[in-house]
């Protein structure tokens, strides 16, 4: 059985719940990420944010125009805007089951924890990965299987 832990993207890039959303927009931008994990100095994870939140974020500031005094949503700090209420998984955790949880609950990524500690992340893009993987494994398998049958 695979785990996540043979997926996972391990010591993933993270911010602290001081850090803004310019912050995370930027650590997206630089490492081609779409999720930020949040956590403590401990290591320990606090909340996430998606490059969705940044979207929204930056979409209802947009609105605030109007308003004399203007702040832009993207000096807001993580702490206000992180997703808190996490599922995340021990490293040990099955493959397929987490993609399952991912499927069913529309979540883009999965935390991996052990111990308390933030060891790694896995995306909906990892999963696609996989995908690829497998399929290109199956055409490998397919023109042996072919030969063989056209053998008798």
């Amino acid at each position: 059985m695979f785990t996540v832990a043979d997926m996972m993207t391990p010591h993933p890039h993270t911010l602290t719940a001081s850090h803004t959303l310019a912050d995370a927009k930027r650590l997206m931008a630089k490492h081609h990420i779409h999720h930020v994990p949040i956590t403590d100095k401990d290591n320990h994870l606090v909340g996430l944010v998606s490059q969705r939140d940044i979207l929204s974020a930056q979409e209802s500031s947009l609105e605030q125009i109007s308003k004399s005094t203007f702040i832009s949503a993207l000096d807001i700090p993580l702490e206000q805007t992180m997703h808190r209420n996490l599922m995340s998984v021990d490293p040990t955790a099955g493959l397929k089951e987490a993609a399952l949880y991912m499927q069913k609950h529309q979540i883009g990524c999965l935390p991996i924890v052990d111990h308390n500690k933030l060891v790694g992340i896995i995306t909906d893009t990892d999963f696609v990965s996989i995908a690829i993987n497998l399929l290109e494994l199956q055409e490998e398998v397919e023109p042996l299987e072919n030969d063989a049958q056209s053998a008798y």
